[in-house]
C-alpha cells in the first residue's frame, strides 16, 4: 500500500477518534491509537517501532479502564445505585440526538430520572444525576490527557528516529 494512502486513513481515525472524545457512541481513544498504529505501519514502522506502538497501546487501555472507573467513582461517590449509572448511560446515548446540550446533560437527567424511578427521592436522584456528571467529566479530562500524550509519544518516536 502506498503509505500516502495510509497516512490518509490514518489521519481519518485520529480525526474520528478526536470526534468520539465527546460522542459517547464513539470509542475515541481507541480509534486514536488505531489511527497512530495505521501510521506507523504505512512505513513499515520505520520512524515509529514496536515499543512506542505497545505504550501507546498501554495508554489506550490505561484510558478506558480510567474512563470506565471515573463514571462509576462518579456515581458511587454520590451513593448512588446501579440503576443511576445504567440511567446516565442511557441518557448519553439519547442525548446524542440532542448535539452538545444533550451530551452535556443526558448523562445527569438519565442518572437523576433512574434513580428516581428506583426510589423516589429527589434529593437522592439529584446527586446521582451530580456524580454521574462530575465522573463524566473526569473521565473525559483523563481522555483528552491521554490522547495529547499519545500525540506527544508518537511524535517524539517520529522525529527521534
Amino acid at each position: 500500500m502506498d503509505p500516502a494512502i495510509g497516512y490518509a486513513f490514518a489521519a481519518v481515525f485520529v480525526l474520528v477518534g478526536l470526534a468520539g472524545m465527546v460522542l459517547p457512541a464513539l470509542p475515541g481513544v481507541p480509534l486514536v491509537f488505531a489511527g497512530l498504529l495505521l501510521a506507523a505501519w504505512s512505513d513499515g514502522f520505520a520512524h515509529v517501532g514496536g515499543y512506542t506502538v505497545l505504550l501507546l497501546a498501554a495508554l489506550t487501555l490505561f484510558a478506558v479502564l480510567a474512563d470506565l472507573m471515573a463514571s462509576a467513582f462518579g456515581t458511587r461517590i454520590a451513593g448512588a445505585s446501579g440503576w443511576a449509572f445504567a440511567g446516565a448511560g442511557v441518557g448519553a446515548v439519547v442525548g446524542l440526538f440532542f448535539g452538545i446540550p444533550g451530551l452535556l446533560l443526558g448523562p445527569f437527567l438519565g442518572a437523576l430520572l433512574a434513580e428516581w424511578l428506583a426510589f423516589r427521592n429527589f434529593g437522592r436522584a439529584a446527586k446521582a444525576g451530580g456524580g454521574a456528571a462530575i465522573g463524566l467529566l473526569i473521565g473525559a479530562a483523563i481522555k483528552v490527557a491521554v490522547v495529547f500524550t499519545m500525540f506527544g509519544v508518537f511524535a517524539l518516536a517520529w522525529w527521534i528516529d
